[in-house]
């Protein structure tokens, strides 16, 4: 049972040791920039995981991608401009602000505009008919006859 034991132990940590990346930079802010590139760039395979935080081999590639291009003096923008050539708009956590996704960023905005506009017309609409009352005004012998038939109702 021990040796059971000790045998899934070591399974395990050789599995869990794998994933693990390590990379050397040469200065501190190189290592800040691959930290903030693999948590802003997606993986195109998990889809709602950062390449930091995911284990596949694809985003294990692409951290090594990120690493290699960085070492070769790359900039933030041209590593981000890579993937999205590569693989598309969806790999980054915030799209780019251009032609093709106005309706992403601001088609909440106009949402909300639309339904505080229909909200503002039918309170008005409400408002203004509750102001003006269709009832005729009842003159004097109409009051007199409503009056009686209200009397013998009582009476009975």
């Amino acid at each position: 049972m021990i040796r059971w034991f000790t045998t899934l132990l070591l399974m395990v940590s050789v599995h869990a040791t794998a994933a693990i990346d390590t990379y050397e930079f040469k200065d501190d802010e190189t290592r800040q920039r691959f930290q903030h590139l693999t948590e802003e760039l997606r993986c195109p395979k998990c889809q709602n995981q950062n390449l930091a935080d995911s284990n596949s081999p694809i985003a294990k590639d692409l951290r090594h991608e990120v690493y290699r291009m960085l070492g070769e003096g790359e900039t933030d923008q041209q590593i981000a401009d890579f993937m999205v050539a590569r693989y598309g708009e969806f790999v980054l956590y915030k799209p780019r602000k251009d032609l093709s996704t106005y309706l992403l960023w601001y088609g909440p905005f106009a949402l909300l505009l639309v339904g505080v506009v229909v909200v503002f017309v039918m309170t008005r609409r409400t408002s203004s008919g509750n102001k003006t009352d269709d009832k005729p005004e009842l003159d004097e012998s109409q009051r007199q006859q409503l009056n009686s038939l209200l009397d013998q109702d009582t009476d009975k």
